[in-house]
Formats: C-alpha cells, structure tokens, sequence
C-alpha cells in the first residue's frame, strides 16, 4: 500500500466501525453515570494525510436540545487522552493494523479544541508515522 492509497482507506462507513456511534453514550454514561445528560455526539472523520502524518478529527456534534458551550469541550483532550471508553491507544492500534505493515504509527498526538460552529467542536488527533 503506497501512503498515496490511504484516501480511499478511511471510508465512512470504516471510520464508523473505528469510531461507532452508541460510544458517545458509553462515554456519557461513565462520565455522568447517564447517557442521556451528554451534550453532544461523538465522530471520528479523517481529515487527509501526508508522508508523515495521518490527520483525524473528532467531531462533537451538539445533540437536539442541549447546550455544546465552550466550557464542556476546551478540557476533553486531556480527557480523551485517557478515558478508557475513548480508546485512542485502541483506536491507534487498529489503523495500526489497518496499515498492513506500509507504514507504522509510531505515536499520536491530540489538539486544542476549535470551535467550527456553535453547534460543531473538532479535536484533531494525528498519528504520527514511521514509513
């Protein structure tokens, strides 16, 4: 697999399976003990790549009826960095194997929280790689 291969590797319906969607409740319920107090959904998009660098997204979609302030979502990097329902470590070892040894991910890296809308707040993850 050539890294010039990569864009079709990342479909949607991939970055679901990576990323399912009832995670977003599993995290809510550990957080709050209560799925249905979270504030927003949570998706994973890919974002593109270069020789060095797979570029992802997580997507914070504000659900119908709640609030998606700024205050919940500029303290969730460090969260999601840790929080077992999260997974990054899992999440990277997947597309880990996904690579099929072309390349390998040899660390990540979370970013600051940017709001794209009021109701859209990304986090750019990026896997940094070792071709």
């Amino acid at each position: 697999m050539a890294i010039s291969s990569l864009d079709g590797l990342f479909t949607q319906e991939l970055l679901k399976k990576l990323f399912p969607k009832n995670r977003s409740d599993q995290f809510f319920d550990a957080l709050y003990g209560d799925r249905t107090d979270g504030a927003y959904d949570i998706s994973l998009e890919f974002k593109g790549h270069n020789q060095n660098e797979l570029r992802f997204e997580f997507h914070l979609k504000q659900r119908p009826g709640k609030c998606l302030a700024c205050n919940l979502t500029f303290g969730l990097p460090r969260i999601f960095s840790s929080h077992p329902t999260i997974n990054i470590n899992g999440l990277v070892h997947e597309i880990d194997h996904l690579l099929n040894g072309q390349a390998r991910c040899a660390n990540w890296q979370l970013g600051s929280t940017h709001v794209v809308y009021n109701d859209l707040h990304v986090i750019p993850l990026i896997l940094f790689l070792d071709i």
